[in-house]
């Protein structure tokens, strides 16, 4: 299954990549059959960029699950004004990632909150503050929880279809980051962890944390 906001670039390539071909054969030019194969190359790049899997959620009411697949970079224990006493998970996609991101919990969408920034890279600390980012901040009878989707060095197209007051099913899919970046999440600290830096997540899937008291 492809994502469908990828539907646009991998149509816009197809039909550039044809005209390419075609102009190549019909005038005989050399040149429109070498640009064919880079932009051919980026079709084929782009169906398997926007692919969207189907995952099968974990079921469970005091489960969190990871908002994105790639690899846990950063664990930090802060202070949020949204949460309280937080523990924070990054997880940084790189380009191979799928990166249709998904709803960590079920509950309502309290905020989205969309604020412009740098594009500094994902991997590093500063990102999560001083990066273009879109920020969720969602409630459940358990808990708040906040996540953020930040843009890097490369992704700089943030796509959230969130609305405030929209109820969301844990896993379901709720936008992307284009091109490679990082997902940040935000949880109480009394949440038991599932997850070490250096893991390997799976959006919709992965057990990041688990509510053990209410």
């Amino acid at each position: 299954m492809i994502h469908r906001d990828g539907l646009k670039i991998i149509l816009t390539a197809f039909i550039l990549a044809f005209a390419l071909l075609m102009g190549g054969f019909v005038f005989d030019m050399n040149l429109l059959t070498l640009l064919f194969w880079p932009v051919f190359l980026f079709f084929l790049f782009s169906l398997w960029f926007f692919r969207n899997p189907d995952r099968n959620t974990p079921e469970g009411e005091r489960l969190i699950v990871s908002p994105a697949d790639g690899k846990v970079v950063e664990i930090v224990d802060t202070e949020d004004d949204y949460v309280g006493t937080a523990r924070k998970v990054s997880i940084f996609m790189s380009v191979f990632n799928v990166h249709v991101n998904r709803i960590p919990m079920g509950g309502t969408v309290r905020s989205i909150d969309h604020q412009a920034g740098r594009f500094r890279a994902a991997m590093q600390p500063e990102a999560s503050f001083e990066n273009e980012r879109t920020t969720i901040t969602l409630e459940n009878a358990q808990m708040r929880l906040k996540f953020a989707q930040v843009a890097g060095l490369i992704a700089r197209r943030i796509v959230c279809r969130l609305e405030p007051g929209q109820v969301v099913m844990t896993g379901a899919p709720f936008g992307m980051i284009k091109f490679g970046s990082r997902v940040d999440l935000w949880m109480p600290r009394s949440v038991e962890l599932r997850v070490a830096v250096g893991d390997r997540v799976t959006a919709g899937e992965t057990v990041v944390g688990e509510v053990t008291c209410d």
